[in-house]
């Protein structure tokens, strides 16, 4: 059965605030998810291209670019789509949370979080992943 192991899901963090990337990475990993983390979306996009990550927590307020139009800009990009991408946000009144949907947000965590929870949806939205690349392979 080892040659069964299953791989850890990697999570990628994008917030322009260290401290909040400290917190989620940490406990990320203590909930068994190999997560990074990077300040902006130009770092981010960077990141695409070396280590797809199986979901996306995403800050909405950043430099260069904001996370509604990162999350946009993602889900442009046919290899990308397919990821998950959960905002989290000091923001959350109901149109923001409309738009973040609109823009191909799965999920919208408002700050401050309770982090079992935000660890709650994170593995809800990983076990969905695969039925949505499923619906997407039919639907093509």
């Amino acid at each position: 059965m080892s040659g069964n192991k299953r791989r850890k899901k990697r999570i990628l963090i994008v917030d322009d605030d260290e401290l909040m990337r400290e917190l989620l990475e940490k406990t990320l990993v203590n909930a068994g998810f190999r997560a990074s983390s990077v300040p902006n979306g130009l770092k981010l996009v960077a990141c695409l291209e070396v280590a797809r990550p199986d979901l996306i927590l995403l800050d909405i307020h950043m430099s260069w670019i904001d996370g509604f139009e990162l999350c946009r800009l993602i889900h442009q990009m046919p290899e990308y789509r397919s990821i998950p991408i959960i905002f989290i946000s000091g923001r959350h009144d109901d149109e923001t949370i409309k738009y973040g949907r609109s823009c191909g947000a799965v999920d919208f965590i408002a700050k401050p979080f309770d982090l079992i929870d935000l660890i709650r949806r994170v593995k809800i939205h990983l076990r969905l992943e695969p039925a949505l690349d499923a619906q997407a392979v039919n639907a093509d």
